[in-house]
């Protein structure tokens, strides 16, 4: 596996020290399967929405679950009825597990399951505290007394 030196990055920014992790876990995610196929679109300024093809799945089948900031998506098909025969089996329905790493602040806000795509919708919820404030500069006080004594 091949490892990438970010320390130039890190010159330049604060904050940023899981990204080599995050970075080597989605190139191990994206070598390890491509099933199910999805898309991820941005819905406005701060909503997200990701589509997986899960054909053949039933909301029973499929689990989602929120741990910190890793979106896991697993479906597991209930055992294969016996009494039918296929000629041809071409809809996979294989177990599968896709997981996505989420942005601070992104909250799950629901799924729904339509036509064999389940859709997440997701969207950043920035805290007030948070959000960018113009910070006043301010002289010291000692430097204050000074200009008033001059002028004086």
């Amino acid at each position: 596996m091949r490892t990438i030196d970010f320390s130039p990055l890190f010159r330049h920014s604060v904050g940023f020290d899981r990204m080599q992790r995050l970075l080597d876990a989605t190139a191990q995610n994206e070598q390890n399967s491509a099933y199910p196929p999805y898309n991820i679109e941005q819905l406005g300024e701060d909503g997200y929405q990701v589509t997986l093809a899960v054909a053949g799945f039933s909301e029973d089948d499929v689990d989602i679950t929120l741990t910190e900031r890793t979106l896991v998506v697993s479906g597991k098909m209930g055992a294969d009825d016996d009494s039918q025969v296929y000629l041809h089996r071409g809809i996979a329905g294989r177990a599968f597990e896709r997981r996505f790493e989420l942005a601070d602040h992104i909250k799950v806000k629901g799924a729904s399951l339509e036509n064999g795509l389940l859709h997440i919708e997701l969207e950043r919820v920035v805290p007030e505290s948070e959000k960018p404030r113009k910070i006043e500069i301010v002289a010291p006080s000692g430097a204050m007394k000074i200009e008033q004594q001059k002028a004086a």
